[in-house]
Order: structure tokens, then C-alpha cells, then sequence
């Protein structure tokens, strides 16, 4: 699925199902929240912290689609072609950082 596909699909699900977009502070303050979420799973599971019992059933596949649907209103509501947006990501970063990351000793 491209990234505009997507952007429509939650635009369509918040059309159909929500009654509106929350507005921009509030889905920030959601942002967070679900990163919160992905960093609490990934410390205790990858990390060194201890797992507690009640973190075992949590499934970071779906906090991180979490992150994925807020990012994807909020670049709707403002305004933002994603799309776009990370194809240009993309393209810098590979100019870049290309030779940069081969030539890292930290990476070999």
C-alpha cells in the first residue's frame, strides 16, 4: 500500500467512524502517547529492563500501527502529501548518508 492510499483510507475512516479529526494539539499529545507505548514494549522485551507479566500479552506490531494512524491524521489535517514527503526523505538520505553508514567502523 502507498503511503496516499493509506492517508485516504484513515481520511475515509474518520469520515465514516469518527466524527472528526481531534484537533492537531490533542493527536500530538496522542503521538506521544503511542510512542510512549512502542518505547515501554521495546525496553522491556529488547532492553534490559525486566518484562513485567502485565506487558507479556502487548503486540508492538499494533502499537506501532498506533503511531501510524496518528502520523498519518495529522499529516492529512495539516495538510502534508506523505507520500511526497518521504520520497524526498528518501532520496536525501540515500545521497547522504550512503558512504557515510559503509564507511562507519561502529557498524562493522
Amino acid at each position: 500500500m502507498y503511503i496516499k492510499n493509506a492517508q485516504k483510507e484513515v481520511d475515509n475512516w474518520i469520515n465514516e467512524h469518527g466524527v472528526r479529526y481531534f484537533n492537531e494539539l490533542t493527536n500530538m499529545a496522542q503521538l506521544t502517547e503511542e510512542v510512549g507505548e512502542v518505547a515501554r514494549i521495546i525496553a522491556r522485551r529488547y532492553g534490559e529492563q525486566s518484562e513485567k507479566e502485565s506487558d507479556k500479552d502487548k503486540d508492538l506490531g499494533e502499537e506501532l500501527s498506533d503511531v501510524m494512524f496518528v502520523v498519518l491524521c495529522l499529516a492529512n489535517q495539516t495538510g502534508i502529501d506523505l507520500q511526497d514527503a518521504f520520497d524526498k526523505k528518501m532520496n536525501k538520505k540515500t545521497k547522504r548518508d550512503h558512504n557515510r553508514h559503509h564507511n562507519n567502523e561502529k557498524l562493522k
